[in-house]
């Protein structure tokens, strides 16, 4: 047990190593990014986003490629809230390892920014800020501080959107935290959370992988290490289709975990070297320090001393353990223990005495923050009185204030009554002026009313007239005239046929022709008096052949339907075949265009008319269009219907809109 919490406070430098987790599949992962990046057509932001993960993935082994990365995303940035916010989350990143006071100052600028903006993924980036801050304050607040940022505003923000990876990489930073300060029960159970959320939101993601490692050496520091074993397998079986992936260098420590836990020595030393191809392929400093730290452990157990020796020499001179100066203080007492142990007393005494003096160094340092911590408690209830007194004062002096002037306050309040009568008064006056004024509005609206029905009830009864007169002489002539014509025409035909010859009598056969004509157009009168194909056919067909009607050798007409309803009421279909008919009657008499379009639509209870033509046009103040016979019945239509009507003419020619409602009547 000893053991174990020897190298726990060793790899307390090493257990918040991934802050951001990459794809195993990374070479994948990174050429996608780079694609993304140098590809022009993509928008700045989805550029900035890809610049932003590669300086995340090389931060750790490339410094200053991770540099260029981050200063490309920020150019390619804008003004976006969202981006802004997540250049200074990576700029924290950045430094968490070089500078850890501007990683907080950038950190307190991403939580600033992320908190302005209400949304699932800013508050899961928003968690990770606060994770991050509390790492980059760890150094001075300690494990304790870290552990409550997590527990009180990471993880909270995270579950406020249920489980996700981001609540599952939280859990294990925690358990793995937990794991390192010897609370292996509570890391078990934190471990079991991510377990749980991982497999069902992100089986195959990294934070996977890394979950099973962290219960491998939970289990390996209770010295259960069989009991990790299966999560072990769980993660080679992950990261075996990637060789290339650096997390082969955090697998292999764990796999060195396993051996060195069940004392085989041998396998422990070759995990060993295998994890250092990857530390050093992927300059993964501190990883490859505690492989060596492994290695010399190993050495020491097999009696090795004086190899033991030298690596422990080599591991302290590389300085990256060494810059944590508890594991520097352990490292000088092994050292003296190792020395004594291979019959150099004198060595062992430099290094004992190295280690007291860091140890009382640090104890100093330890005495004289609990000082500072106390004298800034001191100095706090110091502030906190001086405060109060000066709070004492300036009460005294707004109760004198506020006695002199009572007598002011007083006077105030009677001239304040007043002023409220007066303006209660002049309320209750001008409410009942208005009140007047709005039932004399109210009543010229009634009378306005009942003159719009009545008018309406007019036109309506004209209208309907005017369609039964129609209906009425279309019968008569179509019926009546036009069978009697025919009749006459087929008698006249008949007896031409077996008196006449066609040479000898062409006068006859001419005056025969124009007889034809006239049953022919007076046909086509009767079918414009009560048209049969809107009858037969419907709306649509009506207004088509209307359309080809007016059709001239020198005048194109256009006619563009859509969404008529078939099922309209016959009288709303007769009121738009007439205003329509109306239209286009007023355009091939008096315009002079070449080109007519005309478009009718329907929208549901809305029915909509277009006339453009490309005639002369107009002038609206020299002439009144409405005060013609055929413009006031269309405007009675369209008022029959409900409707609006918008003319807009000019030179070039005139645009009529009308708007009707399909239940106007």
């Amino acid at each position: 047990m000893k053991r174990i919490m020897f190298f726990l406070c060793i790899l307390t430098a090493f257990v918040l190593k991934a802050q951001e987790l990459v794809p195993l599949n990374e070479k994948k992962y990174t050429d996608s990014l780079q694609t993304t990046a140098d590809n022009q057509r993509n928008s700045g932001l989805s550029r900035a986003d890809a610049y932003f993960l590669l300086s995340s993935y090389y931060r750790n082994f490339d410094p200053a490629s991770s540099r260029k990365y981050l200063d490309n995303g920020k150019a390619l940035m804008g003004k976006d809230p969202f981006t802004a916010a997540k250049y200074f989350y990576y700029e924290g990143q950045y430094y968490t390892d070089q500078d850890k006071e501007k990683a907080i100052s950038y950190y307190q600028n991403a939580i600033q920014a992320f908190s302005k903006l209400k949304s699932k993924e800013s508050d899961f980036y928003l968690a990770l800020c606060w994770y991050n801050y509390g790492i980059a304050k760890k150094n001075t607040e300690g494990y304790p501080y870290l552990i409550k940022t997590m527990l009180e505003k990471s993880i909270p923000i995270a579950e406020k959107h249920g489980e996700t990876k981001v609540l599952g990489f939280l859990y294990t930073q925690l358990a793995l935290m937990l794991t390192y300060n010897a609370e292996f029960e509570k890391a078990g159970n934190y471990n079991t959370k991510a377990l749980q959320v991982l497999e069902k939101t992100a089986p195959q993601s990294p934070e996977m992988f890394f979950t099973y490692l962290n219960m491998t050496s939970n289990y390996c520091y209770q010295v259960k290490a069989d009991m990790g074993k299966k999560f072990l397998d769980k993660a080679e079986k992950m990261i075996s289709p990637y060789p290339d992936s650096s997390s082969n260098a955090s697998f292999y420590y764990n796999k060195t975990l396993y051996f060195v836990s069940k004392q085989e020595h041998d396998q422990a030393l070759q995990a060993i070297d295998k994890g250092l191809f990857y530390t050093k392929k992927f300059r993964m400093k501190l990883m490859m320090q505690m492989f060596y730290f492994h290695k010399y452990d190993i050495f020491k157990k097999q009696k090795k001393f004086t190899e033991a020796k030298n690596l422990l020499e080599d591991i302290l001179a590389e300085k990256t353990l060494a810059t944590d100066l508890n594991n520097k203080k352990i490292m000088y007492q092994h050292l003296s223990d190792i020395n004594e142990i291979l019959g150099d007393p004198v060595q062992a005494l430099v290094w004992q005495k190295k280690y007291s003096k860091l140890n009382d160094s640090l104890n100093a340092e330890n005495i004289k923050l609990e000082i500072n911590k106390i004298e800034r408690k001191y100095n706090t209830s110091e502030k906190e009185k001086k405060i109060a007194f000066l709070n004492s004062e300036k009460n005294q002096k707004e109760m004198e204030v506020n006695k002199k002037n009572y007598y002011l306050w007083v006077l105030s309040l009677v001239l304040l009554l007043i002023i409220i009568l007066l303006i209660f008064l002049f309320v209750i006056y001008r409410n009942n002026k208005k009140l007047s004024e709005q039932k004399e509005i109210n009543l010229q609206q009634k009378i306005e009313d009942i003159k719009q029905k009545e008018e309406l009830t007019l036109t309506k009864a004209i209208l309907e007239g005017e369609e039964k007169e129609r209906e009425r002489i279309a019968k008569d002539l179509h019926d009546g005239l036009g069978g009697m014509l025919a009749g006459v025409k087929i008698n006249f035909s008949t007896w031409s046929s077996a008196h006449l010859e066609a040479k000898k009598h062409g006068d006859f056969y001419k005056i025969l022709d124009q007889l034809d004509l006239s049953i022919a157009e007076l046909r086509h009168v009767a079918r414009n008096l009560m048209p049969e194909s809107l009858l037969n056919f419907g709306l649509e067909t009506a207004l088509h052949d209307l359309c080809e009607f007016y059709i001239r050798k020198d005048l194109d007409i256009y006619f563009q339907p859509i969404n008529i309803e078939k099922k309209l009421p016959l009288t709303i279909q007769l009121n738009i075949y007439r205003i329509v008919q109306e239209l286009l009657a007023n355009a091939v008499k008096h315009s002079g265009a070449s080109n007519i379009l005309l478009q009718c639509s329907q929208s549901g209870e809305n029915f909509l008319i277009t006339i453009e033509d490309n005639g002369k046009g107009f002038n609206k103040e020299r002439q009144e269009p409405v005060k013609g016979m055929g413009f006031l019945n269309l405007k009675n239509r369209v008022n029959y219907l409900k409707g609006k009507i918008e003319i807009h003419s000019d030179p070039q020619g005139t645009t009529i809109n009308i708007e009707l409602s399909t239940h106007g009547e």
